[in-house]
């Protein structure tokens, strides 16, 4: 029972939940096993999707692998950048991504970058390429996110309502890992089952995980149709900007702006919010100018 994970209100109850698994002595975290699985099956459907809209497909698994290790790298630096405050008495700690620490935001916005320059320089339609990659992004969103259930953490605030998520709280502070992001309001509604404490939380990690799932769906059905280059990644930063920003209100964790109480990843989810709809807007109205809406 200290490693379950239970959602009473739906009636599902998950024992002996780990963190990872030895193989020897060595330990692999499931964390990073989910994160490598969503890369490949993310990679995969890129190329399948470069394929069907005209790319070389060996070509394009170039401009993956370089993504990718952007887009990590910009992850980590994202999150170690505005978590400072830990890292700058914990150097070491910053190359040790094995138990969590990457901020999907600047992923994101480090592999958009890696593109928009990669494609520069092979004279590829920018637009065009990153309507291709931001859904193999999506699809390692969705398994990321249990990555982050496997580590108990990006969980929110106090709930008892139809989602409610009760993690063990003995545990969580043993860990380490959590003690700073368990409010009072948590301890002073504990659930005890068994001769165990748990708190009871908003599973962040599923909505976002669900919100991410529902766009992918949507843009499936909807890519044969697009009207013009850029119409999907342009509908990525709206889509997932505006869940991101109500999901983030909803953490304990977040990662704030320097001297200041605002977070960080709702202030960029507004701005790209904003910046993807009028830069859907402004290239549907140059598309109808063309004759192509």
């Amino acid at each position: 029972m200290e490693n379950s994970i239970i959602f009473p209100n739906l009636h599902i109850t998950l024992d002996n939940v780990e963190k990872g698994f030895h193989i020897g002595s060595f330990f692999i975290a499931f964390y990073g096993v989910v994160i490598a699985l969503g890369m490949l099956v993310g990679v995969s459907f890129i190329l399948k999707e470069a394929k069907r809209v005209g790319f070389d497909e060996d070509k394009f698994l170039d401009i993956c692998i370089i993504t990718i290790v952007c887009g990590v790298i910009g992850a980590r630096v994202y999150y170690v950048i505005f978590a400072w405050e830990y890292y700058k008495d914990n150097i070491g700690s910053i190359f040790n991504i094995r138990q969590g620490g990457l901020a999907i935001y600047g992923g994101v916005l480090a592999g958009i970058a890696a593109i928009v320059i990669i494609s520069k320089i092979r004279h590829l339609k920018t637009l065009k390429v990153l309507d291709v990659a931001i859904m193999g992004v999506i699809i390692g969103q969705i398994f990321g996110r249990w990555g982050n259930f496997f580590n108990r953490e990006c969980f929110g605030q106090y709930t008892d309502g139809f989602f409610a998520m009760l993690l063990p709280y003995e545990n969580l502070l043993y860990t380490g890992g959590h003690g700073s992001v368990i409010t009072q309001e948590m301890t002073e509604h504990l659930v005890k089952m068994n001769g165990i404490s748990y708190i009871s939380v908003h599973p962040t990690f599923l909505y976002e995980m669900l919100w991410n799932l529902a766009l992918l769906i949507f843009l499936l059905c909807t890519r044969k149709n697009k009207k013009f280059d850029g119409q999907i990644i342009f509908t990525y930063l709206v889509v997932y900007g505006a869940g991101r920003f109500w999901i983030e209100g909803l953490r304990v964790d977040q990662l704030k702006l320097w001297g200041t109480n605002l977070a960080v990843s709702q202030v960029l989810a507004a701005i790209l919010v904003v910046l993807g709809a009028g830069l859907y807007f402004y290239n549907w109205k140059k598309a109808k100018v063309n004759g192509q809406v």
